[in-house]
């Protein structure tokens, strides 16, 4: 079915617990073509005209769920404020999936490989959660809660993504490690997002580590070597060696454990740097 509006698509889905909504549809299709899940209906949130706007209020972007990862990087206004984001978004899949992939998608696929999951929690980013009983707004960070899984209930879906507007000197960025040179899943992801001081010390900062742990994970001892000190050598050692800690990977076809562990490091390091350089400028 195709509703036209959030409530119709709530009640439905919360009518009929076996459905499953999509918005592109990029990731639903390839599991039922697996075996791994077969809905009794298909509920298509394209039609929802909420789900499909942007839209800056002046405090705050909101992005609708269902909104194509091509239009959000195709914002000159949204890339330019929040580039790691942006790129991060722009890495999902090819030309052709982004055309039909989301933010939304990507967040309640809740994959620990996600790629735009780490950037949206270093910039603070939330869900706007409906369902039958309301509408609730939780961090983008406490949607995913393991491996395919999310925090919504019956009947649930994420309406739009919010996030607010970043202070002055702040920048972010977002980098991964693949095993080729594009439409792969991580190995290992990393956003940063920091804000300097006029004396060029740190004075926020937020780093994030996706693919290394069930879910993406935040690297409070990597923030802490940030906050108040100048970004040098030996801030960047303490920034890498922390986020290497924080990992507990898996081995699989992509890397080892050991391999990850030494890659998130390095990855969390060069983000800082990238966020501590567009900060300045």
């Amino acid at each position: 079915m195709s509703p036209s509006s959030v409530e119709e698509a709530t009640s439905a889905l919360a009518a009929n617990p076996d459905a499953r909504v999509f918005a592109g549809a990029t990731d639903v299709v390839p599991q039922m073509r697996s075996g791994r899940i077969d809905p009794a209906e298909l509920i298509d949130l394209k039609g929802i005209e909420e789900l499909s706007s942007v839209s800056d209020d002046g405090s705050k972007w909101t992005i609708g769920a269902a909104v194509a990862t091509s239009r959000l990087t195709e914002d000159e206004a949204f890339s330019g404020e929040f580039p790691g984001l942006s790129e991060a978004a722009g890495l999902i899949g090819s030309d052709q999936i982004q055309n039909r992939s989301s933010l939304g998608g990507n967040l309640c696929n809740a994959s620990p490989a996600a790629d735009s999951v780490p950037a949206m929690i270093v910039n603070g980013a939330r869900a706007v959660i409906a369902g039958p009983g309301g509408r609730r707004t939780v961090d983008v960070a406490d949607v995913p809660t393991g491996p395919g899984q999310t925090c919504l209930q019956e009947g649930e879906i994420v309406v739009a993504i919010e996030v607010d507007h970043k202070p002055a000197n702040t920048g972010e960025a977002y980098y991964r490690l693949i095993p080729r040179t594009e439409m792969d899943i991580a190995v290992v992801g990393a956003g940063a997002r920091v804000t300097v001081g006029d004396d060029g010390t740190v004075t926020e900062a937020s780093i994030a580590l996706g693919a290394v742990a069930p879910t993406v994970v935040r690297v409070p001892d990597a923030e802490a070597a940030l906050v108040g000190n100048r970004i040098d050598d030996d801030t960047l050692a303490a920034v890498a060696a922390a986020a290497s800690a924080a990992c507990s990977p898996i081995d699989d076809m992509r890397g080892t454990v050991a391999y990850r562990t030494q890659v998130a490091g390095v990855l969390a390091k060069r983000a800082v740097q990238t966020a501590a350089e567009r900060a300045s400028s």
